[in-house]
């Protein structure tokens, strides 16, 4: 929790914003965000999409900051043991993602673990600078793209469009999985 606080400390800091402009920014309260900051409270999937989107950053990189590597930094390619990934947990909801790729590919994969009856809303800005695909692994997710709902099952996958407020969720009674696929896309 104290590398996610420092990092989102850092990013505002390093932009010249006050936590009021955060706040107005990204649509978490300005009270949210110092607790945050101050290591009081774990951010939510949610609050992380929605400070990301303000930082116009993936959550992925915002996490990837966090756990120290720098996106503008070249890694060793090579074997990454599973042991050796970043994990972060949604507090709120148990929600898992582990970061796949390292900080010097070209694309970011995420392996996402949704439990049984967790929903994770995004607003649309969190899609404002990327190009995304969504594969179901395994188990069932309920993927809402704006107005359109899709059902989608293993192996199934999904490439998102222009940005819009998105949900994921299993109404089911047991794990979904599923992975994350991303690039950074032209500013809309």
């Amino acid at each position: 929790m104290g590398r996610i606080a420092a990092r989102i400390r850092a990013e505002r800091e390093r932009r010249g914003w006050t936590l009021a402009q955060l706040a107005e920014a990204s649509g978490v309260s300005r009270a949210m965000i110092n607790r945050i900051e101050r290591g009081e409270s774990s951010p939510t999937a949610v609050v992380l999409g929605k400070l990301s989107a303000a930082f116009q950053l993936s959550v992925a990189s915002l996490l990837a900051l966090a756990e120290g590597t720098r996106p503008e930094t070249a890694e060793e390619a090579g074997v990454r043991r599973r042991t050796e990934a970043p994990e972060w947990q949604d507090p709120a909801t148990g929600y898992r993602r582990r970061q796949i790729t390292g900080a010097d590919f070209p694309a970011e994969v995420a392996e996402i673990r949704l439990p049984a009856g967790a929903r994770v809303p995004y607003p649309a800005a969190a899609f404002a600078f990327v190009r995304q695909v969504v594969w179901v692994l395994d188990g069932r997710l309920t993927f809402h793209d704006g107005a359109q709902i899709h059902e989608l099952g293993p192996g199934d996958t999904l490439e998102l469009g222009d940005p819009a407020p998105r949900v994921f969720a299993n109404t089911t009674g047991a794990e979904c999985r599923y992975a994350v696929i991303l690039t950074r896309g032209a500013r809309p």
